[in-house]
């Protein structure tokens, strides 16, 4: 019954920008769908926002399936920059879980949605590796911020000799028919933390082929063991240092917040959005939840997004 949903959605489509796209999947099958606003449909390309980590996690798994890269390799095997500088022994699986242990400073949690100021994942990676004290061994600590996925992204352009962009494009978005995901921006920087484009229905299909076990109509992006890999909390002794207050109990897997576990402690329902875009992954019950706004920025359409996430959810 998701006629509470309908009454939310009456209440607030105004507060929430007006152009949004509300979908419940199960089985690979909308059990509700909601496409608010003129000309914008499951078929419109919006801003991912931070649903970005998940792409980039799916292709340095896949990178990991070909054996290009291994997630426990150090970051400075392919920057050797690290390594000048004393951290040498952050690893790539440390950059996407936020336990690098660098002082994330400006990049902080609380400073996300302020635009990308680097030109590009050399130059910000260089201030990482010369500006940024170390605060911590790898793995002791939980910062969250945008540094990791540029400091993973860096590492797999060198693995790979492709711009992190084109990576993805060729890897991921191409193979899965996700025709309209893509970085592409007006102002030509890309930013592996929340900067790339979807549409709902691309999103849907990469969340099914996660829930299929890494395959989406009979082609096989990622493997077994990837999806696996990517539902095991992290560093979870990790002494917090920041965290997102929507998420501040939950553990935390690679790039991905953990909303519930099963008996062997791995994520059974993952979740991920900062602002008015969210989405929910639940692997027990097959079901996929995505809020896709036009315009995703706000406290207030934050709050009202995890309210409607409350209520599609059941709990």
């Amino acid at each position: 019954d998701f006629s509470q949903a309908d009454q939310f959605l009456i209440k607030n489509q105004k507060a929430l920008g007006n152009e949004l796209v509300v979908v419940v999947q199960k089985g690979g099958q909308p059990v509700y769908k909601k496409e608010l606003g003129k000309d914008f449909t499951l078929l419109t390309t919006a801003k991912a926002e931070e649903l970005t980590q998940w792409f980039v996690v799916a292709t340095a798994l896949l990178l990991n399936d070909e054996g290009k890269l291994k997630l426990d390799d150090p970051l400075a095997k392919y920057t050797p920059k690290y390594e000048q500088y004393m951290k040498g022994y952050i690893t790539i699986r440390h950059a996407l879980t936020h336990t690098h242990g660098l002082d994330a400073g400006k990049d902080n949690v609380g400073k996300i949605f302020s635009k990308n100021s680097f030109d590009n994942l050399n130059q910000e990676n260089d201030v990482y590796i010369t500006k940024r004290d170390i605060r911590a061994n790898p793995g002791e600590m939980f910062e969250y911020s945008r540094m990791g996925l540029a400091m993973a992204g860096k590492a797999m352009e060198a693995a790979t000799k492709k711009s992190i962009d084109r990576l993805i494009l060729e890897k991921l978005f191409r193979p899965m028919g996700m025709r309209q995901s893509t970085f592409s921006n007006d102002n030509g920087k890309v930013d592996p933390f929340s900067g790339a484009f979807t549409s709902g229905q691309d999103f849907l299909n990469f969340a099914q082929m996660l829930l299929n076990k890494g395959t989406i109509n009979g082609k096989k992006i990622l493997s077994e063991d990837a999806v696996r890999e990517l539902r095991k909390p992290q560093f979870t002794d990790a002494r917090v240092v920041s965290k997102a207050e929507m998420y501040k109990n939950d553990d935390y897997c690679l790039t991905t917040w953990v909303t519930d576990k099963d008996g062997d402690g791995n994520a059974t329902v993952i979740r991920q959005g900062l602002g008015g875009t969210q989405a929910m992954i639940d692997f027990a019950n097959n079901t996929v939840i995505l809020i896709l706004l036009k315009d995703p920025e706000g406290d207030k359409k934050k709050a009202l997004t995890s309210e409607l996430m409350t209520i599609l959810y059941g709990k």
